[in-house]
């Protein structure tokens, strides 16, 4: 079996043991030496019991042989999973012994391997996903779907997606893609052109087909930061044709378009924690003769997120801190549209779109309800100068005159694939109309793809899409004889997409009736998955314009050193594979389908082949140059049929190496009577209950918990024995008085040992190397807190004068084994003869 390497500061249990017996302890405990890791298959299959393995580190101390009062604890348990089936459940709980008394909980110090859940109890029983904090007496940690040696992390299959009509068949626009931590795949949309107070978002999981957990859905939005209210509570409304940015500084937050009472700016929506994450307003929605009714967007440029209000002003957020760009809202590059004072909430018309450091707009400035009427126009804005752009100084013409409108912005690419201009289609002639511009301001041929709609169709952005076979743009429509369609165009081949129906319609999807607003592309499935005004999501293929998208996938990224907390190094040896579980692989075609090897951050590092037997090889790839991979399996099947509610195919990504930990940490108490922690584990998985070794450490006394000991040497003044007998009145000096012992005499010492510390001392002993008989008299002894103990003894002196010095040694009361004593400050008395009328020896 694989060894374990020692941790670096283990915390040895208290035991009174030989050394035989001492190391055969340690081997079985696992502390002080090595002890079984994580099996190879072949030995876990012999395997008859998992096994739970404790020990500890000092993390304030490291390497002591014990912890002191205040110290801070890490305790760690090593799952060995010996049960062979393929996933199983497994359960550990780790009560903290003395929780709140002997020791207590670290907030947030609980550790989980990946693809465990974590929980805190405060009472022992009852858990709880959410950390109390210093009042949690037992953590556990639990995994519904541990493999092998548990040194693997899988992600779910997602099945092809089925048309999902949501609770409410609200007014959904452009879903919003998330992977949750669990792998599972959801779709968030807002509802556009929303009233402020009405229930709006919405979250369905594309990997049960059902809405997400959290509902009732829609939720309404609200400025003040929090959990997503119901019913008609909300404070935001939503524009007409919003546009979503996800914050690639703050993973799982999506900002978006928000409208208020008094102003125009930037919501958050947290999609983890399902959650109000505040509102920017960047624009009062007063002002005339133009004012802010609404605004589009919003897209990013670098690291600000940018939006057009009615006005035609830009405006801008800092992403760093969340703020208003500074000077903003900018000078307008487009005309307004629906600014007028008398129609509050007004919505824009138009949309943006964003090449490099360059932001472009689309207006439709309609008499009927703006302060200026005339043709679409486009307008861009630099975002480096923060003005318009050179060649834009005047918004540029997107139709012949103010009957015509738009709702989309979007950018033109070469056959190269490199954004080249700007376009808009718009509505209001006989056929769709398309007016491009070059990214200069210049005149720019447009694509015919769309010019075979009627005029009557709406157009709306499309999503584009860049594979290793081109750039395609798949434009949402509908629209008088359209209930609902996809247009694809090939910008490599400058023509409407080969294969794909012009346009692609979606029969089988609430009877054709889609009314498409928008699609994401999900580059783990290759599906793109849309959404319209039916308040239907759906899948579409690419390449086919299929509904369902009949693709599977996942991604799964591997950090091996997130399976450990013990502070070791060495516990990961190499990736081994990648592979497919619980999927029959005769429904998988191979030549369409594939494998990718990234750095988390999407940097390529392999491209291995998908074998057979549904397995990748990644031995190769160096754990120590890559210390963390994402796999993405991208699949097209041929059926859908291991896709049911009791069989949920999955990727799973392994590597080789120890078996992975569970760690917390706690502090130990300042309480001088705490002497020792403790702590045991336990848990259950297919293999039945289990139980850890008990690991016991010793506490050693603290700064604020050691004895305060000192000596006082003292010699008897009186002529009369009597009086210097022990308990005599003496009287005791530290000097005798001169003559008394003439030339030669008989010296009565006393010393005092006294302990002011708020503990006891141990193995108390005097030092006299004058005076042999007086450590001989004091022996060894304890000393408890706040007394005192007075030894007596005598000795002959042969030379006068005489200074006699002493001190005591002792350890802390409870001190482990070895414990080094301490020594006090010396003291010393003076013997004086006849000599010391010229001056005695001097003593302290």
């Amino acid at each position: 079996m694989l060894k374990s390497p020692r941790p670096p500061h283990p915390i040895h249990p208290l035991r009174a043991v030989t050394a035989a017996a001492l190391t055969s302890a340690l081997l079985l405990f696992g502390l002080g030496a090595t002890a079984p890791g994580a099996a190879g298959a072949a030995e876990n299959d012999t395997a008859t019991a998992s096994a739970l393995v404790k020990s500890a580190q000092n993390v304030t101390h490291p390497g002591a042989a014990a912890a002191d009062h205040g110290d801070t604890v890490n305790w760690t348990v090593r799952y060995d999973n010996a049960a062979t089936a393929a996933a199983s459940a497994a359960t550990i709980t780790d009560p903290i012994a003395g929780a709140g008394t002997a020791q207590t909980y670290v907030p947030g110090s609980l550790h989980a391997p990946p693809g465990w859940t974590p929980s805190w109890s405060t009472d022992g029983n009852g858990f709880t996903t959410t950390d109390p904090g210093t009042a949690t007496t037992a953590v556990r940690a639990e995994n519904g779907t541990v493999r092998g040696t548990g040194t693997s992390l899988a992600a779910p299959l997602l099945a092809p997606v089925r048309p999902t009509p949501q609770s409410t068949g609200g007014d959904g626009f452009t879903p919003i893609l998330h992977r949750t931590a669990a792998g599972e795949v959801r779709s968030w949309n807002i509802y556009h052109h929303a009233a402020r107070t009405a229930p709006q978002a919405v979250c369905s999981s594309l990997s049960t087909g059902q809405p997400c957990t959290g509902g009732p859905w829609p939720r309404p939005l609200n400025t003040t930061a929090g959990p997503l209210g119901s019913g008609a509570t909300g404070d935001i409304g939503s524009p007409l044709t919003p546009q979503y940015v996800l914050d690639p500084q703050h993973p799982g937050q999506v900002l978006y378009p928000a409208v208020t009472a008094t102003a125009v700016g930037v919501g958050c929506l947290d999609l983890d924690a399902q959650a109000n994450c505040g509102f920017v307003a960047l624009e009062s929605t007063g002002g005339t003769p133009s004012r802010a009714n609404s605004l589009a967007g919003l897209v990013r440029a670098g690291d600000s997120v940018y939006g057009v209000s009615t006005t035609g002003e830009v405006l801008c957020l800092s992403l760093a801190d969340r703020t208003p760009c500074a000077g903003q809202p900018y000078a307008p590059v487009v005309a307004a549209n629906h600014d007028l004072p008398s129609t509050p909430g007004a919505l824009y018309l138009g949309a943006l779109t964003v090449v490099g450091d360059k932001v472009f707009a689309s207006s439709s400035p309609q008499g009927s309800g703006s302060t200026v009427s005339g043709p679409p126009a486009l307008g861009c804005f630099d975002t480096a100068t923060r003005t318009v752009c050179a060649g834009w100084e005047s918004p540029h013409p997107a139709g012949p005159d103010s009957g015509y409108y738009t709702y989309d912005a979007y950018t033109s690419y070469d056959t190269a694939g490199h954004p080249d201009g700007v376009c808009t289609s718009t509505v209001g002639g006989a056929h769709v109309l398309t007016t491009c511009y070059g990214l200069d301001g210049s005149a720019h041929s447009a694509p015919a793809t769309l010019s075979t709609l009627a005029g009557n169709v709406l157009t709306f952005n499309p999503e584009t899409v860049t594979t290793d076979t081109g750039t395609r743009s798949y434009f949402p429509v509908w629209g008088g004889t359209v209930a609902g369609a996809t247009v694809c165009h090939d910008w490599t081949t400058a023509a409407p997409c080969a294969g794909f129906p012009l346009p692609a319609s979606h029969p089988g999807v609430n009877g054709g009736a889609t009314r498409d607003y928008g699609y994401a592309y999900d580059a783990t499935t290759r599906c793109l998955i849309g959404l319209g005004d039916a308040g239907v999501l759906f899948s579409l293929d690419p390449a086919s314009g299929a509904t369902p998208c009949v693709h599977s996938g996942a991604a799964v990224t591997l950090r091996p050193a997130d399976f450990y907390c013990d502070g070791a190094t060495g516990h990961v040896q190499g990736y081994t594979r990648a592979r497919l579980t619980d999927i029959d692989l005769s429904h998988v075609d191979p030549a369409a389908s594939r494998a990718l090897v990234t750095d988390p951050d999407g940097t390529p590092v392999a491209a291995p082949a998908l074998a057979p037997d549904g397995t990748v090889d990644l031995s190769g790839i160096s754990a120590t140059a890559h210390p963390a991979i994402t796999v993405t399996a991208q699949l097209v099947l041929t059926s859908t049929a291991d896709f049911t509610t009791d069989n949920h195919p999955a990727l799973v990504v392994e590597y080789r190496g120890d078996a992975p930990q569970i760690c917390f940490r706690t502090t130990v108490t300042p309480d001088c009577a705490t002497t020792s922690v403790t702590n045991t584990a336990t848990g259950t998985d297919a293999t039945g209950a289990l139980t850890s070794n008990t690991v016991t450490t010793a506490v050693a006394p603290g700064a604020g918990c050691r004895p305060r000991v000192s000596v006082e040497k003292e010699i008897c003044g009186s002529g009369n024995p009597h009086d210097c007998e022990p308990g005599g009145p003496g009287p005791w000096a530290k000097t005798s008085p001169v003559g008394l012992l003439r030339l030669l005499g008989h010296a009565h010492w006393r010393i005092t040992v006294t302990n002011d510390g708020p503990v006891d001392a141990a193995s108390v002993t005097v030092n006299d190397a004058v005076t042999p008989g007086c450590r001989q008299a004091a022996g060894t002894f304890a000393l408890a807190a706040g007394t005192s103990r007075a030894v007596y003894c005598d000795s002959l002196l042969l030379a006068l004068p005489l200074k006699n010095t002493a001190s005591a040694s002792f350890v802390p009361a409870n001190s482990p084994p070895g414990t080094a004593p301490a020594t006090t400050a010396p003291s010393s008395a003076v013997a004086c003869s006849l000599l010391c009328i010229l001056g005695a020896p001097g003593s302290d």
